[in-house]
């Protein structure tokens, strides 16, 4: 039974809510003189009379560090009560004597902190007449603050058991995969949206994600490919694969983005796509970003399958809107420090203890594993932080805020990297939670600084030139070396490969990556940086023709086609000077109407004496 009324204001009434059982300790821990008083009511002066003036200062200092700590949250603490979770969270322990729960012992520390009323025990508050006094001299505890490494550890230790008694835990080495994504989401925008205007990625009408034939033909493109293989099969029924992250994730953001949309059931760039092809590939994923921040064609917490209860019923409207969670996971990410690895586990310490928390579901028990009943995490313990505000921090950071450039990660296979899910019924069975599980470090980039708007401009770093080229009068590259996969899809963009490793400037590749937007400067810096001599002039004069060549003709705009009964009113239409505005000749009898311009076109020829039926 929870008592409801008020705190307690003094330290008077504080101890008088306590049993005399809990109040003599205390009085053996300020060494008072003996006789010791065997009222309640003498007891509980005896300590008020000991609390006062220098004597509260006296039993401050008896307090060991992290008792002072606690103390030291609770006081300035914005609700002024002392929160254990948090506390654990923020210095990893719990303080002396909090958890005491026998009658003979007690500490200093229930000196200080006081349950709220009579039938409750924990120790949650200070009086505020004793807060008053504490505040005189007790400072604001400690700000977190990340930890962060320049350097990672080539591997980490993961426990090999769930349930082992304490000290017989077996563990093994794990190596650790590390992918810098800031260049390669710059190639991978481009790859994909070359799919997508082959009209090779094909989606699904309701949910609008990327069919599994079009996600493999996604991760085939993706630089070093996805982080896990999306074709892996399960052994088993009952057995987990990691499965697809990029290659799920850039389907959604470019319609997200407004850069696709469906067009049947194949994806087609919109116009917006197209103009963003020539566009500085940060400003494109910059705004992906924005656009995802607010978007809500997913919901990342759908992506933690093993959690069921979500996509239906009071579950389903009991979750909270996903944008409100990207802005916490967003403004933690801001206080990342640029070019340091930061662990995964200590960013979720960081956003638990501080003002980033946030909530997934506003009902717990409507999510479950395994079964809805026995499985709900509604339970105590069931679903921790980690558990659920975890899994969402990890699946938008990994999927989402990796896949666009903004943050290098650090990861291992999800199998068996994290074991805080166990103790949930249900979940003998799962080897992971979710695909993410494996995420353990990651890097916020200058990309993801100036996406952020930490930093006020960005600078692409220069690809790095792993081999070198010679190229030859007759437009033939010969490579040597091995070629990376970005300096493979820079070449497929201007030339085609032939055997012996050899490549040709192919104008009409070139064509094409001049009218997708591309620079012909980029392929002149591509082979300057790997070609010790200057170009050979025959390459120099194919590379300014091209240029030139290639924005010969410029589109005006979309038109309607018109077919006259007769060539002489086909000519009397072009020569009138009002329809001359809407129109342009196209031939013996045809002429070319401009897109929009239909029905004032209409009205002039009627002033001619014509009409033209509508189609």
């Amino acid at each position: 039974m929870r008592d409801f009324q008020l705190p307690p204001a003094t330290l008077s009434d504080a101890l008088m809510l306590i049993g005399v059982e809990r109040i003599r300790p205390l009085l053996t821990l300020l060494s008072l003189p003996k006789p010791l008083p065997t009222r309640k009511a003498d007891m509980v002066q005896a300590i008020v009379d000991r609390l006062s003036g220098r004597g509260l200062r006296h039993t401050w200092d008896r307090l060991d560090e992290t008792q002072q700590l606690a103390v030291r949250e609770t006081l300035h603490g914005a609700d002024g009560s002392f929160d254990p979770a948090r506390f654990q969270g923020k210095y990893g322990k719990l303080p002396a004597g909090y958890q005491d729960s026998g009658y003979r012992k007690s500490s200093l520390l229930r000196l200080f902190l006081y349950p709220e009323g009579r039938y409750l025990d924990r120790p949650a508050i200070i009086p505020s007449e004793l807060k008053k006094r504490l505040l005189e001299f007790v400072p604001e505890p400690p700000e977190l603050r990340l930890a962060a490494a320049d350097e990672l550890p080539e591997t980490i230790e993961q426990r090999l058991q769930r349930y082992m008694p304490k000290g017989e835990e077996k563990y093994r080495s794990v190596t650790l995969v590390q992918r810098n994504m800031e260049q390669a989401a710059a190639y991978d925008l481009l790859s994909v949206s070359r799919l997508v205007d082959q009209g090779r990625v094909a989606v699904s009408a309701k949910t609008r994600r990327a069919s599994a034939a079009a996600i493999r033909r996604i991760a085939e493109v993706l630089t070093g490919g996805d982080f896990f293989d999306p074709a892996e099969k399960k052994k088993h029924r009952w057995s987990q694969v990691a499965g697809p992250i990029r290659s799920f994730a850039w389907p959604l953001l470019l319609q997200t983005g407004r850069l696709a949309q469906p067009r049947g059931s194949k994806l087609a760039l919109t116009r917006a796509g197209r103009a963003a092809l020539g566009e500085p590939p940060a400003n494109t994923l910059r705004g992906l970003w924005r656009r995802w921040m607010s978007g809500s064609l997913l919901d990342e917490f759908n992506r933690i399958d093993a959690i069921k209860g979500q996509f239906r019923g009071k579950g389903k409207r009991s979750m909270t809107k996903p944008a409100h969670r990207r802005t916490a996971v967003e403004d933690a990410l801001m206080e990342c420090p640029v070019g340091r690895w930061v662990r995964f586990d200590d960013f979720l310490r960081f956003m638990y203890v501080t003002p980033y928390d946030f909530d997934v579901t506003r009902d717990p028990w409507r999510l479950y594993i395994g079964d809805s009943q026995y499985g709900s995490l509604g339970y105590e313990g069931h679903h921790e932080w980690e558990i659920v505000q975890g899994r969402y921090a990890m699946c938008l950071l990994f999927e989402y805020a990796a896949t666009l450039g903004m943050i290098d990660v650090a990861y291992t296979h999800p199998d068996g990297a994290r074991h805080d899910f166990a103790g949930n019924w249900g979940a003998d069975e799962l080897v992971f939670l979710s695909r993410y599980d494996g995420l353990q470090y990651f890097r916020l980039n200058p990309l993801g600084a100036w996406c952020l708007g930490i930093a006020d401009e960005y600078v692409p770093a220069a690809p790095p030139s792993s081999a070198s080229v010679t190229v030859y009068p007759d437009l033939r590259l010969q490579w040597e070396g091995p070629i990376s996969p970005d300096e493979r899809l820079l070449l497929e963009m201007w030339a085609t490969e032939e055997p012996g490793g050899i490549w040709r400037l192919d104008p009409e590749s070139a064509f094409a990556a001049i009218e997708g937007g591309h620079d012909m400067d980029s392929l002149r810096e591509f082979l300057a940086a790997r070609d010790d001599q200057p170009l050979p002039e025959p390459v120099e004069g194919f590379l300014r023709r091209t240029e030139r060549d290639a924005r010969a003709l410029s589109q005006v705009g979309p038109a309607l086609l018109v077919e006259c009964a007769s060539a002489e009113i086909a000519h009397r239409i072009a020569a009138d000077k009002r329809a001359a505005r809407f129109c342009l000749r196209a031939g013996e009898r045809h002429l070319a109407v401009y897109a929009g311009k239909a029905n004032a076109f209409r009205r002039a020829i009627h002033a001619l004496g014509y009409g033209m039926p509508h189609g």
